[in-house]
């Protein structure tokens, strides 16, 4: 059994770290209600926008915007893959890099090569050790996503698509679902006719209007300064929205994960330190308990 003094050592160490692990949980607490906030109110400017994107493309049949092309031949893919800068998040990047790493394997199988974005440091040592062609990167994000940051980094990829260089583009983060549930997901960014038809809310709330609705309901626009100009900028604007909105949702899904983490480890820590202590506890007892054994003996045989 090990000394008193070994046991006293290890029961400080473990106090030490339960302090730290607490004041992590609570700062990720307080985070976390601020990033889900943020990610709640860029729900709806997402979906108008994404309505908004659907009617103009059925009402212009006649131009069809880069985006929506779907190139055949090519043998080339893009993904955007968004993860957090900073660990101790329990397993939220492991499941979404897991995730993305079948996806790459499986694009890899169709004969398709993969031009990489990193949105967080965690994804970019990721594709560094799978030596992947990275052909943008941002990181240290901060709390507070910025679309001026990310613009940069993901405007490599809808260039790239626009010239008919990629296949698809894809972009693979983490939806917040709620406090204690993030779902991996990975989702097909370019080109947008598939996605006109998907559900856009997280947590699936029903089908939102699309091309059919479209259809159904066919809406006159007066354009200024003309069609083409409005619907590039508004398709744009619009896988811009997508890409920060998915920043959102990583950023929400990365404080709940970290609270949640934080929490357990506290819990552990107390449920160590309460065992280390009937130990040193038994030891102490186990001491007296032989020093009394000697005296006795000792005055027994005087």
């Amino acid at each position: 059994m090990a000394g008193m003094k070994e046991i006293r050592g290890k029961i400080k160490s473990v106090q030490n770290t339960r302090k730290i692990t607490k004041a992590m949980e609570m700062v990720a607490a307080s985070k976390m209600r601020r990033a889900q906030e943020r990610m709640r109110h860029a729900r709806p400017y997402a979906d108008k926008v994404r309505d908004i994107a659907a009617h103009m493309a059925q009402a212009n049949p006649e131009y069809r915007h880069p985006f929506m092309i779907k190139h055949e031949g090519v043998k080339t893919a893009g993904m955007i893959l968004v993860t957090t800068d900073k660990g101790l998040c329990g397993g939220l990047n492991t499941n979404i890099l897991r995730a993305s790493l079948n996806k790459l394997k499986e694009l890899e199988q169709q004969g398709l090569q993969v031009e990489a974005t990193a949105i967080g440091g965690k994804g970019l040592g990721f594709l560094t050790r799978l030596k992947a062609k990275v052909v943008s990167q941002v990181i240290q994000l901060g709390d507070t996503p910025h679309l001026e940051k990310l613009i940069g980094a993901i405007k490599v990829q809808l260039d790239a698509y626009a010239a008919g260089q990629l296949d698809a583009v894809y972009i693979a983060y983490t939806r917040f679902l709620n406090t204690m549930k993030q779902e991996s997901v990975i989702e097909q960014l370019l080109p947008l006719d598939e996605r006109f038809g998907e559900r856009e809310q997280a947590g699936g709330a029903g089908p939102s209007s699309g091309i059919e609705g479209a259809a159904k309901h066919s809406w006159d626009y007066i354009y200024e300064p003309d069609a083409q100009t409005v619907v590039d900028d508004l398709l744009v604007r619009y896988v811009e929205a997508l890409v920060y909105q998915a920043v959102a949702e990583n950023m929400a899904s990365e404080q709940s994960a970290r609270m949640v983490a934080m929490k357990a480890a506290s819990d552990n820590a107390k449920t160590v330190i309460n065992e280390l202590q009937l130990i040193y506890n038994k030891s102490r007892q186990a001491a007296i308990t032989k020093e009394l054994s000697e005296i006795v003996g000792g005055a027994a045989a005087v």
